[in-house]
């Protein structure tokens, strides 16, 4: 629900006409043990998204070597699709990390960064 409502607000307030809702086979940086597995996330994407024309699910991930790094997907997209102007929207949350991501330099270099100020959770143990 959550990418969802910022896929609505990023619609809504930037120049963006679509969104791609990439499912990742593996990202990198979490346990892919962790994960449902790929084909059920996708299908979850797409009965989320089937009845918004703005939104895509995409399983461009599924066919590039694992794990999944956001560089190499936006590196073949644009290849695949150069008519069409690529951006990526992450949380604020993840800003802090960002530089751990691979080649993270060359995403801010080629791509723009469209970030969604999520708050950060506070837990408070008693």
């Amino acid at each position: 629900m959550g990418h969802l409502i910022i896929a609505n607000h990023m619609v809504e307030f930037s120049d963006l006409k679509k969104i791609w809702f990439v499912i990742s086979p593996h990202n990198p940086l979490k346990e892919k043990h962790t994960l449902l597995a790929d084909h059920h996330r996708l299908a979850m994407v797409n009965v989320a998204v089937e009845d918004n024309s703005k939104f895509k699910a995409s399983s461009v991930e599924f066919k590039l070597p694992q794990p999944s790094y956001t560089i190499h997907t936006l590196t073949y997209l644009q290849e695949k699709y150069p008519a069409k102007k690529f951006v990526l929207i992450v949380g604020a949350d993840n800003l802090p990390t960002f530089h751990k991501w691979k080649n993270y330099e060359q995403i801010l270099e080629q791509y723009e960064l469209y970030v969604y100020p999520r708050q950060t959770r506070t837990i408070i143990h008693s």
